[in-house]
């Protein structure tokens, strides 16, 4: 078998792993999933007609979904850190080192079984959201794609950022820690409230950040609004967070001796 096909075949085979391990343990991923629904259910339901400034609980729901979905990717690979973390200090890593496997197809598999997991859990609690309200008439086909793509991209960058802070972890709740930024930074974006509407110190902080241009081009596409430089700012956070998550996790894997 060629390089590439053993590299095909190994990954699979991790992904496959991966993808049990969700099955058989899913109270992890549950609690993580509940966490931006109960968000989405208590700024509707509870903070809706005071968020919306007089247009409306219906407009607010159009407004905060988009941030909710983008914060359902962030709390999801938090249960990546923790699985990575696991694998490399329960010894399982040492043993997959002495077999002949392709050495990344651990991380790839990792990785592939987090992306699919992230969409899940964005279709879960976009059902969740049309349940309650959220319509997106205005957006064509192309835009859904779109749409659709970025939260891909997305769930890619973060499940790598994801990685490397598992990787470099020494238990699993160091690693829930350490991920924890990925579900407190969509609060302090453009999630919930508008950047305008912030106090002007805190401006800066909630506009210079991955989720920010992010959210705004998924609000963008679903709800047929104007995009900007928002788009082109969120592909290339996208990118950056991609390529630095896959270096770092990869030199870090690389080199941890256990």
């Amino acid at each position: 078998m060629s390089s590439l096909s053993l590299t095909v075949r190994d990954s699979s085979t991790m992904l496959r792993r991966n993808l049990l391990h969700a099955r058989r343990y899913p109270s992890l991923t549950l609690n993580l999933l509940l966490t931006p629904v109960m968000l989405l259910l208590l700024f509707v339901y509870i903070f809706g007609d005071a968020m919306s400034g007089g247009a409306g609980r219906s407009a607010y729901i159009a407004y905060i979904v988009p941030g909710i979905l983008m914060m359902t990717i962030g709390s999801t690979v938090v249960g990546t850190a923790v699985s990575v973390s696991n694998d490399m200090t329960e010894g399982i890593i040492a043993r997959f080192r002495t077999m002949a496997i392709h050495r990344g197809s651990v991380l790839i598999g990792h990785v592939i079984g987090s992306v699919l997991q992230s969409v899940a859990s964005v279709v879960l609690v976009g059902a969740v959201a049309v349940a309650i309200g959220f319509r997106s008439t205005d957006a064509t086909a192309l835009e859904w794609l779109a749409a659709f793509g970025l939260l891909v991209l997305f769930a890619l960058a973060l499940t790598w950022i994801a990685v490397g802070m598992g990787l470099i972890s020494p238990n699993a709740e160091a690693a829930s820690n350490n991920a924890m930024p990925l579900i407190l930074l969509p609060l302090i974006s453009s999630a919930f409230v508008p950047i305008d509407a912030m106090p002007g110190w805190f401006q800066p902080i909630a506009e210079y950040q991955p989720f920010t241009p992010a959210i705004e081009t998924l609000r963008g596409l679903l709800l047929g609004s104007e995009i900007g430089h928002n788009g082109w700012l969120a592909v290339a956070w996208c990118l950056g967070l991609a390529v630095l998550g896959y270096f770092w996790s990869a030199s870090k894997f690389n080199s941890d001796p256990k």
